[in-house]
């Protein structure tokens, strides 16, 4: 059987013990020959924290090859190594399981081949999106109690900067954000905005270029 392997880090998740590429590439390696897998590739996707695969170039490269017939298996170190939300996770092992593709993790010991494997990458998926929510609203909250109450910030999210610990609004990625709320009142996707931003070079707090994911962050957040 063919296989591929993926793994991707974060930039603050490289230093952290257990889930650096190299770590979670061993295991893949270890993986694939305790269970007789060919792996013809272990595709990297370095420093990208992309909440949809649309944002991380490896993860789409991996699931063209499959739905191309050119591997039989995908083997992941965990499940959101490659997926951010359930029901993206969900859609694609439908689609790798109708080309006959497995998706297998070390960790979380799945293989969506059998019909247990497949009951427990449901509830896994739905598990890791959970916690996911759950971080983002403490943040959300402790950010909200520190503008109330006038703590010192240390980052300051896009559309305000840090003055003597606090927040106060930057003009001009206040204006970005006015844009950014009429582009979704025209229905215009997360994507689409991303797209348009970085169209018109406008860049994200920390100069990168936007993404869904923080599209949405911004939406999100209410100072």
């Amino acid at each position: 059987m063919k296989a591929i392997g993926y793994v991707r880090v974060s930039t603050n998740e490289q230093a952290k013990e257990g889930i650096s590429l190299r770590h979670q590439e061993e295991k893949v390696k270890a993986y694939a020959a305790l269970h007789e897998m060919e792996l013809v590739d272990i595709v990297v996707d370095e420093g990208l924290s992309a909440k949809t695969l649309s944002g991380r170039p490896g993860a789409m490269r991996i699931i063209d090859q499959c739905l191309a017939g050119e591997v039989e298996a995908v083997i992941v170190y965990k499940l959101d190594r490659m997926f951010r939300n359930a029901q993206e996770a969900l859609d694609v092992s439908t689609k790798l399981n109708k080309s006959g593709v497995a998706l297998h993790s070390v960790t979380e010991k799945i293989d969506t081949q059998s019909a247990m494997g497949k009951f427990f990458f449901t509830i896994m998926a739905a598990c890791a999106e959970m916690e996911r929510n759950l971080v983002s609203e403490r943040t959300r909250d402790a950010l909200q109690h520190k503008k109330r109450s006038g703590e010192v910030y240390n980052h300051a999210p896009y559309g305000y900067d840090v003055v003597e610990g606090k927040l106060v609004d930057n003009e001009y990625e206040q204006g970005i954000i006015k844009r950014i709320k009429s582009l979704r009142e025209e229905e215009v996707s997360l994507q689409g905005i991303a797209d348009k931003l970085n169209t018109d070079n406008i860049t994200t707090k920390k100069g990168k270029k936007w993404e869904a994911s923080t599209v949405r962050n911004v939406l999100k957040f209410k100072a």
